[in-house]
C-alpha cells in the first residue's frame, strides 16, 4: 500500500523579492492493492509534482510518504534508488530513453542496472512489446522511433519487474485514440492483476477505466 501525511510542497521563486509558491497544499492520499486511480486537472496544478513526491522522485516541503510501511525519504539516496527499482514503475512525460540503446535493451535496462538479467526478464519483454505493438522495433534505436513509438517504449520499461505500483505522468499524450484506448485497457489489466496504479492525465475519457478520480485544482487535491 501507498500511504501519504500531510504532503506539500513549496517552490521558492523570485518576483520583487522572493516568495514562497505552493505548488501542492498539505493533502493526504492512499491507495491500495489493485486499484487504478486518475487525476486531473488543468496545467499547472500541481498533478506532476504531487505524483513525482508519491513515486520518490521529488521530496515534500513537509509531511511524509509510506510504500508499504517504509517511510521512503527517510531512506538514502542509494537505497530509495533501489526501492524504487524493485517496487514501482514510472512512465514519465518527457522523453528518457538511452539513444546508444536499443528498444529492447531500453526496457530490459531496470534488470541491468542491478545485474539482474535473465532469460524470463526477456521473455517478459517480448511479451509486453507484443501486447504495446512495438515488437517490430526491438532492435531499432530511439532516434528512429516517433513519439507514439518512444511512448509506449517508456510504458513496457516501467512494467518489466512486474512493480506493485506504477505511477504515469500523461502516458498517452503522444497517442491517437486507438493506441490510447489500447493503453487504459491495459493499465486497467494490469491493477485488475493485483498493482496499484496512478495516472496523471488530460484524457477525458480516463475516468470510465478508473477506480478511483481525483480532481488537482491550484495546488489542491480532492477526489470526486
Amino acid at each position: 500500500m501507498l500511504r501519504a501525511e500531510k504532503i506539500s510542497k513549496e517552490f521558492i521563486r523570485e518576483t520583487k523579492g522572493t516568495n514562497r509558491f505552493a505548488a501542492v497544499q498539505e493533502t493526504d492520499f492512499e491507495i491500495s492493492d489493485g486499484q487504478l486511480a486518475v487525476i486531473t486537472g488543468r496545467s499547472g496544478s500541481g498533478k506532476t509534482t504531487f505524483l513525482n513526491m508519491l513515486a520518490g522522485l521529488l521530496t515534500p516541503t513537509d509531511g511524509k510518504v509510506f510504500l508499504d510501511g517504509t517511510d521512503i525519504y527517510s531512506l538514502s539516496d542509494r537505497e530509495l534508488s533501489r526501492l524504487r527499482n524493485q517496487k514501482t514503475g514510472f512512465i514519465p512525460q518527457g522523453q528518457t530513453a538511452i539513444h546508444s540503446l536499443s528498444v529492447a535493451e531500453n526496457i530490459l535496462l531496470p534488470y541491468t542496472l542491478y545485474g539482474e538479467y535473465s532469460e524470463d526478464a526477456e521473455k517478459y519483454a517480448y511479451e509486453l512489446m507484443e501486447k504495446l505493438d512495438i515488437i517490430n522495433l526491438k532492435d531499432v534505436r530511439p532516434s528512429e522511433l516517433s513519439g507514439g513509438e518512444t511512448r509506449r517504449m517508456a510504458i513496457a520499461r516501467a512494467l518489466i519487474k512486474k512493480p506493485q505500483i506504477i505511477f504515469a505522468d500523461e502516458p498517452t499524450g503522444d497517442l491517437d485514440d486507438e493506441n490510447t484506448r489500447t493503453v487504459f485497457e491495459f493499465m486497467k489489466s494490469i491493477s485488475e492483476n493485483g498493482a496499484s496504479v496512478i495516472v496523471v492525465t488530460h484524457e477525458t475519457d480516463s475516468e470510465k477505466y478508473a477506480d478511483r478520480v481525483f480532481r488537482m485544482n491550484s495546488g489542491i487535491l480532492s477526489e470526486k
